[in-house]
């Protein structure tokens, strides 16, 4: 069985003589799941249904599901703003989208600041890990040539402040967020396309999210500008943004699935390195 069932089928225990409105929607929820017809199947029989009920609710036209909403992180840009206040300084506004959701801010972070990240980072580099998703834990990926560090939430007074402008900017609680990453790309040094959130089909997931929940949100802020090459690329969207100090892109999805159209990747730096600041943003409380 690829996938385990997440809900108990209806009227469970008993003979039916007819596939109700329920009953197909629960199927199609199964199904969008990707649990197969015939673990459906197996599981409806022992559940009681007829079988012949089962079967043909199961060859019945598919039933649309809706994908429920969920929250999510986004700026406040209703009357299209040039500019968010976020407290302590003004947040320019110089790019948005809606399919996939990106924005590109101007900004967020001073020269001065910047400077300042990269020098408490750097002692700590490392070369980077991904999420291992067939346990929950971490691991060297070929795919991601960088090296990197993580600070804890609140570590440092400049951390701390950035938090908090990236909670006004995105209307998301600083709880919500996991600590931040700081990477450093060298020469040649990539990260190939991927998506943020956490794969419902492997098995590490279900660990995974029992802290914080779900990834719903990315911030990548530029540290630096290398030389040539290491821009962050949406090759479904065809979109390419190229780093500038103290800029960010911030992009989100409703739901673990490449419908979001949120594969993006960070191109190979040509020359000179690359320094980002990455804030991953949760459905819950991360701790």
């Amino acid at each position: 069985m690829p996938h385990s069932m997440t809900s108990s089928s209806p009227a469970q225990g008993h003979v039916v003589a007819s596939a109700s409105p329920q009953l197909r929607q629960w199927i199609a929820e199964q199904r969008r799941i990707g649990v197969l017809d015939a673990t459906l199947l197996t599981a409806m029989t022992a559940a009681g249904w007829n079988e012949a009920v089962a079967r043909a609710a199961l060859q019945a036209p598919p039933m649309v599901v809706a994908t429920p909403k969920v929250p999510l992180p986004e700026p406040a840009l209703v009357g299209e703003p040039g500019a968010i206040d976020v407290g302590d300084r003004e947040v320019r506004v110089l790019m948005s989208m809606k399919g996939p959701r990106v924005v590109l801010f101007g900004q967020i972070l001073s020269d001065a600041e910047c400077a300042a990240l990269i020098a408490a980072a750097r002692p700590r580099l490392a070369r980077s890990l991904t999420v291992e998703t067939a346990s929950g834990g971490e691991e060297i990926n070929a795919d991601r040539t960088s090296d990197g560090m993580f600070f804890q939430r609140g570590e440092l007074p400049l951390v701390q402040l950035l938090e908090a402008r990236i909670a006004r900017l995105l209307n998301w609680p600083v709880e919500n967020g996991e600590g931040l990453q700081v990477l450093r790309y060298g020469p040649g040094a990539e990260y190939k396309p991927h998506h943020d959130y956490f794969d419902p089909d492997e098995p590490g997931t279900a660990t995974i999210v029992r802290r914080g929940g779900q990834r719903v949100g990315t911030l990548i802020i530029y540290l630096n500008e290398p030389a040539q090459g290491g821009a962050t690329v949406f090759p479904e969207a065809s979109l390419q943004v190229v780093p500038q100090r103290g800029h960010a892109v911030f992009f989100s999805y409703d739901q673990p699935d490449p419908s979001t159209r949120t594969l993006h990747g960070g191109a190979p730096v040509i020359a000179g390195e690359k320094w980002i600041a990455t804030k991953w943003l949760r459905q819950g409380r991360f701790d």
